[in-house]
């Protein structure tokens, strides 16, 4: 060093080390692009659905059967959706369960009408869930 800087030195004291600026900037970046992925995950898991299904209506035929009305709504009506129905007692317990196959249709909005037998009295009927995985053992019929 020179003996300015040594001097300027022994009055101010020693330069501070430069800051990395970058680092804050670099976290940023990193935390940004974090929450982007979190979102588009969340919207591909939970965002609108390409099958929605509803219940219309239900009626308990006897002890061990009920009628269950619904329609099913998907954005690609030529593939086939398979539909879980459900029968239950007062108490909410399940006594009864079908799966029931949605046939490709040139419409994409179905109702559908469909059975389900029970293991004791029914007191309601609902539509658990759709999907368009459908097993193999309901295409082969």
């Amino acid at each position: 060093m020179s003996e300015s800087a040594d001097l300027r030195a022994d009055r101010y004291g020693a330069r501070p080390p430069r800051r990395r600026r970058w680092i804050p900037l670099a976290l940023g970046a990193v935390v940004i692009l974090a929450g982007l992925g979190v979102a588009f995950v969340g919207f591909r898991s939970y965002g609108p659905s390409d099958i929605d299904s509803e219940s219309l209506g239900y009626t308990v035929d006897d002890d061990s059967t009920t009628s269950i009305r619904m329609k099913v709504t998907r954005k690609d009506p030529h593939r086939p959706v398979v539909c879980i129905v459900r029968a239950m007692t007062r108490d909410g317990s399940e006594v009864g369960r079908r799966e029931v196959l949605i046939e490709p249709s040139d419409s994409g909005t179905v109702e559908v009408n469909t059975i389900i037998k029970s293991s004791a009295r029914p007191a309601a009927g609902h539509v658990y869930g759709c999907s368009d995985q459908v097993p193999d053992y309901l295409r082969a019929g």
